[in-house]
């Protein structure tokens, strides 16, 4: 069985490099953080960073966007990149971990992150304002809960389905309470 070229490293930069490098950019890092803990000068690092995602897009197969994905949930686990962590307050911490580690905070949270985006509020920034869940860890956690939540799906549509409904409302009544109503409040029929 032949090694797919696409999986080539990119300037000594792997697909686990690189996925790992673009989760922790997601979670605070700077470019000069993740290029320092590759071991590359910035420019290397950026040239990757454009080149990666090409060859996602020629392949047909995707299974190099599927590594990408498994290595990217993995990130903390990375060799280069499990210690280096942004600063945080300690809140933000628990709250990080609690996302990967509670199901019912991770889909409550991606509720109320859809509903700010319909209140016209940055959902991911609220997140992060609030909790101080960044959004790379908002993504890692959404990559550990993916497989979870559609087995639930399966299993129990309706519950799944109540679940949200009950999640939903109460983020609308909060957004709307922030914004001093919803326009049609008002209005008596």
């Amino acid at each position: 069985m032949s090694e797919n070229p696409l999986l080539a490293p990119i300037h000594g930069i792997t697909l686990e490099d690189y996925s790992a490098a673009c989760a922790k950019l997601g979670s605070g890092l700077s470019e000069n953080d993740v290029a320092k803990a590759l071991g590359v000068e910035l420019p290397v690092w950026q040239e990757a960073n454009l080149l990666w995602p090409e060859r996602m897009k020629q392949d047909g197969t995707f299974h190099i966007v599927t590594l990408f994905g498994q290595y990217f949930g993995q990130a903390d686990q990375h060799p280069k990149f499990g210690n280096l962590k942004p600063v945080v307050s300690a809140e933000g911490a628990n709250n990080t971990e609690k996302i990967k580690t509670d199901i019912d905070f991770y889909q409550e949270l991606e509720v109320a992150r859809q509903v700010a985006y319909e209140y016209g509020i940055d959902g991911a920034q609220w997140i992060a304002d609030k909790y101080g869940i960044n959004l790379g860890d908002f993504q890692v956690a959404a990559s550990i809960w993916n497989e979870q939540i559609q087995k639930d799906l399966q299993t129990d549509y309706a519950k799944y389905n109540e679940n949200q409904d009950t999640y939903r409302a109460k983020y609308k009544h909060l957004f709307a309470e922030a914004q001093g109503g919803n326009v049609a409040d008002d209005i008596e029929f």
